[in-house]
């Protein structure tokens, strides 16, 4: 997708509907006569007798569908199952454009596309060209010419496609299951030595379809894991291949449980080594280098032609900019890391562009490796915004069963000791940490001032977001001494505060502050149960609460009353603190009264139960602020709101949180009056 090809003809220049500029008076003459959509007639030209008319057709469609709003022109008219029999053309070019067209109709659509393109049966034309491909890479292998065989560009167009099916589509996997398409992709895999690109592209496919698919497992053979174990071992300094064996080291990860138990300890210290090289690159002082090389090469006039993009996904440059921003993923992303649509563009820029892609594959690598070691620190637990719940008794709980089966859930998050072992013996929460800083001021400079290179703002962004909730787990999963001990701990803490409290404002971009605020409170918690000292100026928790409080992402609004309700407890404990507690207890009765989400309601009286358990100062700041009187009052408040919207809108593991408050609210209630009697 988006080659030259010279040899056959000439790509024209577009118009705005992806028209040829030569045909452009003749177009609009037509429309005069019978007005038509440019969908239509896009799609009717695949029909044409043409080779060059069907691949001009399909990457004039590959151009219209990275606009979103064009999308369900072609969809309502077939578009899917018009391209689908030009995956088989006799043409290699048209099966290219073609594969490309889906392609873009398929990331740029996103999940419900995907779903519905499975729908339509696009998988029995795809799975027919991924085996005719590898036929081609088989002959290809044969070949004493060391030129890259045309059957390749096709070949990363299908798996492409198909990464981008069974990330969004179970049943897209359910099919590269029963298919047997996994050794169609890691052949794919193994031009690594010629075709980086197609194993790229292999790769992220074998990242995503190995990820919780346990009917996947007993087709791994011997081979295939000597060729992720082979990839692993590569010691190219280039980019791409610091990408492609991060991508080999998730991969492995997710093999794991199908490993023998001596093979095991082996590849857990492979992947560990893989993130750490990877994670150590510092992208501060090599982003500035790969653009003062191009420069460099542009001086001396060595650059390569620019290269039509006719048929990629994104355009390159201003037009990467723009599709990223209609594709932010929001501050809602999984712990896993993974998106409803891939923001990984590096196989799509102009060949002259060859140290953005090392700059794209660089940061692409460092994120992957993040993503890996956040999984390698969860467990199968809820994430924070499921809370952990309030112990209590099963003679409180009556006859409600929500909780029946769910105390697995509710556990903290656990490490074996081999992964503890490695993450420490390679100093990964050294450099997750590292990571979590501010993109360099140097990086940021060289990225403003080229709009092709700006697309790399975001991804430095991405990357110190993923650090921050990597950071969050592996504080949720050590122990103090293997985090560095207590002077580590609040090193750590001053860096947190300063990346949310050395601007004049708080930032306000969702994804940072769900990131940001998840590891502060794993970090507030870990030094609170140490009996260090906290790290926050009392004006400096409200504000971060104010901020919080005004961002829609439920998530963060939770974190901020746990960080509220920690410090608070905290703070109960010393001496001259009532009126600290008392500004604290406001808060939290604001917004337990005050806001719409049942979830956060109950976080605020979970956090009020924590701040006002015990101690003088909290006594005296919860009679100073009227407390019993204001939980008397909210108490059917909650229960009934529990009892109205909680089964609608949400999960059993919530509402078995949230019945857990209710328990402890009465308890708490019943506790005050006997204080406030005293």
């Amino acid at each position: 997708m988006g080659k030259s090809k010279s040899n056959r003809f000439k790509r024209p220049q577009f118009t705005g509907v992806g028209l040829p500029v030569r045909h452009e008076e003749e177009e609009e003459e037509e429309e005069e006569e019978e007005p038509t959509c440019p969908a239509q007639e896009l799609l009717e030209k695949l029909q044409s007798p043409s080779p060059d008319v069907r691949e001009l057709a399909c990457a004039s469609i590959s151009r219209a569908v990275q606009q979103s709003l064009s999308i369900p022109n072609f969809l309502h008219r077939d578009a899917v199952k018009r391209l689908g029999p030009l995956l088989l053309d006799g043409s290699l070019a048209v099966r290219e454009t073609a594969a490309g067209a889906l392609r873009n109709l398929s990331a740029c659509g996103g999940p419900e596309v995907c779903e519905d393109m499975v729908k339509k049966d696009i998988l029995t034309p795809l799975t027919s060209l991924l085996r005719e491909c590898c036929a081609g890479l088989e002959a290809s292998s044969l070949s004493t010419t060391a030129q890259k065989h045309p059957v390749e560009d096709v070949a990363n167009e299908a798996v492409n496609l198909l990464w981008n099916l069974c990330e969004s589509s179970c049943q897209a996997l359910s099919v590269f299951n029963k298919a047997g398409l996994l050794d169609v992709v890691f052949q794919c895999l193994e031009t690594h030595t010629h075709n980086v690109e197609l194993a790229l592209s292999a790769a992220h496919c074998l990242h995503t379809v190995t990820e919780d698919n346990p009917e996947l497992l007993c087709s791994i053979n011997v081979a295939a894991l000597a060729t992720l174990e082979n990839i692993l071992g590569l010691s190219s300094p280039d980019m791409s291949h610091y990408h492609l064996r991060t991508l080999a080291a998730g991969t492995m990860w997710n093999l794991k449980s199908s490993l023998s138990a001596a093979r095991q300890a082996h590849t857990l210290s492979a992947v560990a080594a893989t993130l750490s090289q990877c994670l150590a690159l510092d992208t501060g002082v090599l982003i500035p280098q790969l653009r003062e090389a191009e420069k460099a090469r542009y001086a001396l006039g060595v650059a390569a032609p620019s290269v039509d993009t006719g048929s990629q996904r994104v355009g390159g440059g201003t037009d990467m900019v723009a599709m990223e921003e209609e594709e932010e993923e929001g501050a809602g992303h999984k712990r896993n890391g993974k998106r409803p649509v891939k923001d990984d563009f590096s196989d799509l820029l102009p060949r002259d562009k060859g140290e953005l892609r090392d700059a794209l594959a660089l940061l692409a690598a460092q994120q992957t490796s993040l993503e890996i070691i956040v999984n390698m620190c969860c467990s199968d637990d809820p994430s924070d915004d499921e809370w952990e719940a309030s112990s209590s008794d099963d003679s409180e709980a009556g006859p409600d069963t929500l909780c029946d089966g769910l105390s697995g859930l509710m556990s903290p998050l656990c490490l074996s000791a081999d992964v503890h072992a490695v993450l420490v013996n390679h100093s990964i929460p050294e450099k997750v940490l590292k990571k979590t800083q501010f993109p360099c001021r140097e990086a940021m400079e060289v990225c403003q001032q080229n709009p092709a290179w700006k697309c790399l703002l975001k991804k430095m962004q991405q990357v110190q977001n993923r650090a921050l909730t990597c950071l969050h787990n592996i504080l949720c999963a050590m122990d103090v001494e293997s985090l560095g001990g207590a002077q580590a701990l609040q090193g750590a803490a001053q860096h947190l505060s300063s990346l949310v409290f050395s601007a004049p404002e708080i930032p306000k971009e969702e994804e940072f502050l769900e990131a940001v605020t998840s590891a502060m409170r794993s970090l507030l918690q870990t030094i609170a149960s140490t009996n260090l000292p906290q790290c926050m100026s009392p004006q400096q928790l409200m504000s971060l609460s104010e901020a919080a409080m005004c961002c829609e992402v439920v998530s963060v609004r939770v974190n901020a009353l746990a960080i509220l309700g920690i410090t608070g407890s905290t703070l109960a404990k010393e001496k001259g603190t009532a009126d600290t507690l008392q500004m604290i207890g406001n808060a939290l009765l604001q917004v337990a009264s005050k806001d719409p989400n049942l979830v956060v309601n109950g976080e605020a009286l979970d956090a009020l139960l924590d701040v006002f358990s015990d101690g003088f100062e909290a006594e005296k700041a919860a009679r100073n602020i009227q407390l019993l009187s204001a939980l008397k009052t909210l108490q059917p408040i909650f229960k009934s709101k529990i009892r109205k919207e909680g089964r609608g809108k949400y999960s059993p593991e919530q509402l078995c949180v949230l019945h857990n408050i209710k328990v402890n609210l009465r308890r708490f209630i019943g506790y005050m009056e006997t204080v406030m009697k005293t």
